[in-house]
Parts: C-alpha cells; structure tokens; sequence
C-alpha cells in the first residue's frame, strides 16, 4: 500500500527542480514569449507523450488523451536533440532505474499555482499526500479546492509529480492522463520502491 508521508520543506529543493526561472505568461506555450518552442514524443507504458521545451527549460509533457492537443502549434520546431535529455530520464524513471529528476523546467503558471507545483515536488517517491496536507505546506488551510485546481493544472506531470496527490480519503481523484494512468503510475512506484527496500535489506 502507498501511505502517506510528512512533505519535506519547499525552500531549497524546488530551487534545485527549477533551474530555469519560472515566468508567468498566460499558460499557454507560446505565451508572449519570443523563444522558439521545441516538441517531440515518446512512447511511455502509460501511452504516448508529448514533450513541449524552449531554449530554457521543459514547459509541458502532455498524455494522449487529454484536452491540450498532441500536436504542435505553428512555428513549433520539431527536435528530438533539444528533449533528449527529457526523454532519457523518462525512460529511466518507467525502467525503474531513477526515482528523481534533474532538468531545467519552466511550467507558465500564476503565483498561487507555482507555489502548489513547487510543494508537489516534495512529495517523495512512493508515497501520496493529500489536498490537505498540501494546502497546509503552504500555509493555506482552507485552500484544498484551489490546491486541486491548481494541481490539475499542472503542465509537466510525472516530473512535477501530481499524480502522488490523492484525497483526503485515499481516493485517486482525477489525473490529466485518466485515473488508469495515475492507478498504473502510484502502483508502479510502490513496487519499486518496495523492491528497493527489498534489495538493500539482503
């Protein structure tokens, strides 16, 4: 079973996550920026993903079948060199060989809703919180809808975990991808982590 784990501070690892600074521009990709936008996909044993970057970061991964289209805007350039990185380490992380990532994100939120995807970042491997747990990291008690909206607004799931968020009683809630992805997602570090501890106590 996935328990629940006391979050870890924000200040500090969100810095480390966040490489590049997070700009507020709309939310969408192209969002008054003036950087090119790069796109490429991957296979993954959750379906096909959709990988948006600029020359500063990862701005979106995007499942198959969900509302953001799996196509590029015009002027996007199609480069599998500039998300090699991305893709490398999102195969590493579905063979079970990495547990963490480090790359230069750049997710185009409001304030409030960085603040919600900085303390998803916290949420360790193999393990859940709740809405409510996270509004209390963010000194906003009250806030555990808005937390929600703000998580499933989340434009780079998997490495800004929001799939580690469930309700308060233990209930998947929704996922951009499908409740069978986030079921597979929670399920597959579980078992890692399990066969981890497993590993380091033989």
């Amino acid at each position: 079973a996935i328990a629940g784990r006391k979050l870890a501070p924000v200040a500090g690892l969100f810095r480390h996550v966040f490489m590049a600074r997070c700009h507020r521009l709309g939310g969408s990709p192209q969002g008054g920026s003036m950087s090119l936008i790069y796109y490429d996909q991957m296979p993954s044993p959750i379906g096909p993903l959709f990988l948006v970057a600029d020359d500063e970061g990862l701005r979106e991964v995007r499942f198959e079948f969900e509302k953001r289209p799996h196509e590029p805007l015009d002027g996007w350039v199609h480069s599998a060199q500039q998300l090699a990185q991305v893709r490398h380490q999102l195969e590493a992380y579905f063979s079970g060989e990495r547990q963490t990532f480090d790359l230069p994100l750049k997710p185009q939120g409001t304030d409030f809703q960085q603040s919600v995807w900085q303390a998803l970042t916290t949420i360790a491997y193999g393990t859940t919180a709740s809405y409510g747990q996270i509004s209390q990291q963010l000194d906003r008690p009250k806030a555990s809808r808005a937390v929600g909206a703000a998580n499933g607004r989340n434009p780079i799931p998997i490495i800004i975990p929001c799939h580690r968020v469930i309700g308060s009683n233990g209930s998947l809630t929704g996922f951009a991808g499908g409740l069978a992805a986030k079921q597979w997602l929670l399920g597959f570090e579980a078992a890692a982590s399990f066969k981890l501890q497993a590993s380091s106590k033989s």
